[in-house]
């Protein structure tokens, strides 16, 4: 983080508004660009926080964010007596590592579930939400994939049998992260590729082989049904 770019977060953390901003006419125009680009890297790339890769992939698939209402993302109306189609964002996003010089996890056009039940598989199969999953490498958008979460009972509902074999659980016991690929939904008629990058094959390292093959051969489909 550059030092303009800190002293501005601390500004804004122990100042009023009014100080921030005459902070921010002092400063030059090479200076606020090297501190928004910096700030740009750092929330596209925080493992604690996918707020921003939320945002995008809502925004860029037609979707207004919303604040957790329901548990989801966003929603969008066909007009305003239409029903709400409700949407749950799930991006992932991969580092390079300088020292090994590879990237140590893959893109596979996944996601996970974190302390799932079945009982909040039945309520999200009740809301049947799109799922919108968006695939980052080093805060670049590689791509969103977008389909029914009902495409996912099968895969979701096996892995809560295998923790949980007889369908009841304790009390404060779940499964603690759900995870899908690309392979659990791939064959789902409802499949939709909503962007892919141009750099993709650029990036072709930060994916998993098999994947990149197939959102390779799937790329000139956007916004068209896959299967």
């Amino acid at each position: 983080m550059n030092k303009t770019l800190l002293h501005l977060i601390e500004l804004y953390a122990t100042k009023d508004h009014k100080s921030v901003k005459d902070e921010i006419f002092k400063l030059s125009k090479d200076c606020l660009e090297s501190s928004l680009l910096d700030l740009l890297t750092m929330y596209m790339n925080d493992r604690n926080s996918s707020t921003l890769r939320e945002t995008i992939t809502v925004s860029l698939s037609g979707y207004t964010l919303h604040e957790k209402k329901l548990g989801f993302n966003g929603y969008r109306q066909s007009a305003p007596d239409k029903q709400k189609e409700y949407c749950e964002a799930k991006p992932v996003n991969v580092r390079f590592d300088e020292e090994s010089k590879k990237y140590k996890r893959l893109l596979q056009g996944g996601g996970n579930f974190s302390d799932y039940t079945f009982e909040r598989l039945e309520k999200d199969l009740q809301f049947n939400p799109r799922m919108l999953v968006s695939g980052f490498a080093d805060g670049k958008l590689l791509y969103i994939l977008s389909f029914p979460f009902s495409c996912l009972e099968q895969s979701l509902r096996a892995q809560l049998t295998k923790q949980f074999p007889n369908g009841k659980r304790s009390t404060n016991t779940f499964l603690r992260s759900a995870n899908f690929s690309y392979k659990d939904y791939k064959d789902c008629s409802q499949l939709k590729l909503i962007y892919v990058s141009a750099d993709i094959d650029k990036f072709a390292k930060a994916l998993n082989q098999n994947f990149y093959i197939w959102i390779s051969n799937n790329s000139n489909k956007s916004n068209e049904n896959l299967v």
